[in-house]
C-alpha cells in the first residue's frame, strides 16, 4: 500500500514537472514595438540575484547556444554575435538586449533563455514595426492641414490601442486612419503616439511657424531706463524656410494712445534682408534679421513711447502673423518743481498714466544722504508728500516699479534744494545793503560840492593872427 502511494506521488511529481517545463519553454509571447533607425531595448523578467544563471538571447528557431545574439555566464563572462548582421549592434545591459539602429530585417521573434542547473526557462518577445509619419513636412503656417499617422503592426491578439498626446499633454482619441487637423500655434511641439497595450511611445516633432508670444504684461520703461520691444521667430527656423513659405511683408507699426498709426520700419526681403525706416522715433531694429530677431531697441525711453507696437509678418496665402506689444512709461512729477528752498513743501508723484494693476508695487528710493532713506522700503504709494524739505533731500530720487521680485523699470528725478535764509542773515544782508546805498549817496554829495567850489577862470580869446601890441586908430 505504501509502495502504491509512493509511486502515485512520483507520477504526480513528474506530471507537475513536465507541465512546468512545457510552460517555461513555451512562455507567454510579449509584443514589443520599435521604429526604424532607433535603439530598441528588450527587458526580460527580473532574475533572482542569489541564484547563478546562464543567460542567452537567441532568435526563434536557433537552439544551439553558440548561435546566440548575446550571452553571459555566472562567472561574469559575456559575449555578442559576430554575425555581420548583428556585429556591433547588439549588447547586454544587465540582462536586457540592446539593439541599435533597427533595420527592416530586425522585426523578428527573440527568445530570452535562462539556465540554472537543470532548471531552464525562456520567454519570447515579438518585435513589431511602429511607423509614425507627418504630412506635409513642417514647418507649417497657422491654418494649414496636418495629417499624423501612427501605424502599428499586429500579431494575432487584436488591434493595438493607439492614441495621441498633443504638445500640451492632452489625450486625443484616434479614430481609424490618420489624425487630421487645422494647426494653430498651440500645435507646435512634440506629438506622442502611444501604443497603450504595448507600453510604447513614439515621438514626432511638428513646427508651426509663428512669432514669439507677446509678453504677458506691458513693457515698462522710463526716461532713465532702456526700452526693448520684443518680436522674434523660433530659433530653429532658418530664414530660408521663411522665404520658402512665400513671406511677402514684414513691418512694424506704432499706435500712440492718442493719434494715428505710424509706420516705423519695413523689411526689405532681398538678400540680405535690411530694415527701411519710416517715422523717426529714435528706435533701432536689432541687427541681422536673418537670425530671426525682429525686436526694436532704444537706449532710453521717452514719454512719447507710450502706446501699442505691432509686429506683422504677411505671407502670400493671406496668413498674417501679428504680435501686439503695449508699452507704458513710468514718470515722476514734482510740485512745485525740481528747484526748491529748504522748508518748502514737496509733492512727488510716480505713475504710469493710469491706475496700476494690483500685482504691481511702487517703491521710492531717496538719495543716500536723505533722512528719509530708512523709511524708503515702506513707501509703496505713488504719491509722496514731504511737508518740509531739507538740504539733505537734494539729489537723485528714484521710483521703482516691481512685480513680485522682478524689477520692471525705474524712473529718476534730480532735486536741487537751496538752504533757507534765517532772520539774522536777512538783517545782515539788509544792513549791508543800506550801508552801501548810504555810501553811494555820500560819495555823490561830496562830488557835487567839489564841483561847485571850484573858481571860474578868465577865458582869453586866442586869435589865429594876433596883432602887435600898441594903439590903433579905429
Amino acid at each position: 500500500m505504501f509502495s502504491d502511494e509512493t509511486e502515485m506521488r512520483n507520477v504526480c511529481r513528474c506530471v507537475f514537472l513536465l507541465l512546468a517545463a512545457l510552460t517555461s519553454f513555451t512562455g507567454a509571447l510579449e509584443v514589443k514595438y520599435a521604429q526604424l533607425g532607433e535603439t530598441a531595448t528588450i527587458k526580460p523578467p527580473r532574475l533572482d540575484r542569489f541564484r547563478k544563471y546562464y543567460v542567452y538571447w537567441q532568435l526563434e528557431g536557433r537552439q544551439p547556444e553558440d548561435n546566440s545574439l548575446a550571452w553571459r555566464n555566472p562567472s561574469g563572462g559575456r559575449g555578442t554575435s559576430s554575425d555581420d548582421q548583428w556585429k556591433g549592434r547588439v549588447s547586454l545591459s544587465e540582462d536586457s538586449l540592446i539593439i541599435k539602429d533597427i533595420r527592416e530585417t530586425d522585426f523578428k521573434t527573440f527568445v530570452f533563455k535562462r539556465i540554472h542547473g537543470s532548471d531552464t526557462s525562456s520567454t519570447k518577445y515579438k518585435l513589431l514595426k511602429l511607423t509614425v509619419s507627418v504630412h506635409p513636412s513642417t514647418p507649417l503656417l497657422p491654418g494649414d492641414s496636418l495629417s499624423l499617422s501612427c501605424d502599428a503592426e499586429t500579431h494575432g491578439g487584436g488591434d493595438p490601442e493607439i492614441h495621441w498626446l498633443n504638445p500640451s499633454g492632452e489625450k486625443i482619441k484616434k479614430s481609424p486612419g490618420p489624425l487630421t487637423l487645422k494647426v494653430t500655434s498651440q500645435d507646435s511641439g512634440q506629438w506622442i503616439c502611444v501604443v497603450a497595450n504595448a507600453k510604447k511611445e513614439a515621438t514626432v516633432s511638428v513646427t508651426v511657424l509663428d512669432l514669439s508670444p507677446a509678453p504677458p504684461h506691458p513693457q515698462y520703461t522710463s526716461e532713465s531706463w532702456p526700452l526693448t520691444v520684443p518680436c522674434s521667430l523660433p530659433a530653429h527656423i532658418a530664414w530660408q524656410q521663411i522665404k520658402e513659405k512665400d513671406v511677402q511683408e514684414v513691418h512694424w507699426h506704432f499706435v500712440p494712445e492718442s493719434g494715428l498709426s505710424q509706420m516705423l520700419f519695413s523689411l526689405s526681403l532681398e538678400d540680405p534682408p535690411t530694415w527701411k525706416a519710416g517715422q523717426n522715433r529714435e528706435l533701432r531694429p536689432v541687427p541681422d534679421p536673418m537670425k530671426g530677431n525682429l525686436s526694436l531697441t532704444r537706449s532710453r525711453g521717452s514719454e512719447e513711447d507710450q502706446g501699442d507696437y505691432v509686429c506683422t509678418m504677411t505671407f502670400k496665402n493671406g496668413v498674417s502673423l501679428r504680435r501686439n506689444v503695449h508699452v507704458k512709461v513710468l514718470q515722476i512729477t514734482s510740485s512745485p518743481g525740481t528747484q526748491l528752498i529748504s522748508g518748502q513743501q514737496l509733492n512727488l508723484t510716480c505713475s504710469i498714466g493710469q491706475p496700476k494693476p494690483p500685482d504691481l508695487q511702487l517703491k521710492w528710493v531717496p538719495p543716500p544722504q536723505s533722512p528719509r532713506s530708512s523709511a524708503a522700503s515702506d513707501r509703496r504709494l505713488g504719491h509722496l508728500a514731504i511737508p518740509e524739505v531739507g538740504t539733505g533731500d537734494g539729489g537723485k530720487w528714484r521710483c521703482q516699479l516691481w512685480q513680485s521680485d522682478a524689477l520692471l523699470t525705474s524712473a529718476e528725478i534730480t532735486l536741487k534744494i537751496e538752504p533757507r535764509l534765517s532772520s539774522w542773515m536777512l538783517v545782515v544782508i539788509c544792513s549791508v545793503t543800506v550801508i552801501v546805498v548810504l555810501l553811494l549817496i555820500l560819495a555823490f554829495v561830496v562830488y557835487r560840492r567839489r564841483q561847485r567850489s571850484t573858481p571860474l577862470r578868465r577865458r582869453l580869446c586866442k586869435c589865429k593872427t594876433p596883432k602887435p601890441k600898441g594903439f590903433y586908430r579905429t
